[in-house]
């Protein structure tokens, strides 16, 4: 590059004589700046948006990583932790519905419950036929006694999928703390008929007890038992029902037996 110079540089409009403008070095250090901030704004630039796609590549592994980890803390009952890792993957992927989804369920777990029905709201708004996020959020808001939602989220679960079990387990608790347990014994040998689990038998032989219906309550949780043993649960309820039928000998029998599972 040629040397600042003081000699002066020609301008020439056509027709006018010829005037000679000097060009001092202050001139030609301006110039040279101006070069080097364009450079530099250009440089600039092109790091920041290399940055951004780098930034973009990465963060869903992150983000991925994230929830793994939350997964992990969720399942060892560390919910306050995977709560912060569910956190962080939502916060670098805004699209993880499943981090949400994890992240209500950790609430629940800590008696959050109205953060964990803004989580499934979430999902839901994210992915409308989860008929999971549904029973999920049914749930909650059991547990914040508003029955009405409750039962709404019940039966859009079951618009999803009408041979949705966990669907019909929901309803039935619903209808039952709403005052009908006949229809709510409906809603639970559907859920029996289609997913034949422990909780599903619990909830219809409760319900029955509640009808009177003793000897049908007894056959259920008959099936608790089998299902889990070693849980008093089922023989708490069991000895009820039995003494409520007379066989005093046999209630006192699963009242022992589950103090005993109970104090172990």
């Amino acid at each position: 590059m040629a040397e600042a110079s003081n000699e002066p540089r020609a301008s020439q409009t056509p027709g006018a004589p010829l005037v000679l403008i000097p060009v001092t070095a202050e001139d030609e250090a301006r110039r040279k700046r101006r070069i080097g901030i364009s450079i530099g704004t250009g440089v600039v630039m092109v790091l920041a948006a290399a940055g951004l796609i780098y930034k973009r590549s990465v963060d869903p592994i992150h983000a991925q990583e994230s929830f793994d980890s939350g997964v992990r803390l969720f399942k060892i009952a560390r919910y306050d932790q995977a709560i912060l890792s569910f956190d962080r993957a939502t916060a670098l992927k805004r699209d993880l519905v499943d981090g949400y989804l994890m992240r209500g369920r950790a609430y629940v777990a800590m008696a959050k419950t109205e953060n964990a029905v803004q989580d499934f709201t979430r999902v839901i708004e994210m992915r409308p036929s989860d008929r999971h996020a549904f029973v999920e959020r049914g749930f909650a808001y059991m547990e914040m006694k508003d029955h009405q939602s409750a039962l709404a989220d019940a039966n859009r679960a079951l618009t999803v999928d009408a041979k949705f079990a966990p669907a019909y387990n929901l309803r039935g608790q619903v209808v039952r703390a709403m005052g009908d347990p006949a229809k709510a014994v409906e809603d639970f040998t559907r859920a029996v008929a289609l997913d034949p689990n422990q909780d599903n038998y619990y909830q219809r032989g409760a319900t029955y007890q509640m009808l009177g219906q003793h000897r049908s309550a007894i056959a259920d949780f008959d099936q608790v038992i089998a299902f889990d043993p070693g849980s008093p649960a089922g023989y708490f309820a069991r000895a009820e029902s039995r003494r409520a039928v007379g066989d005093l000998a046999g209630a006192k029998a699963d009242h022992l037996l589950g103090r005993t599972i109970d104090g172990q």
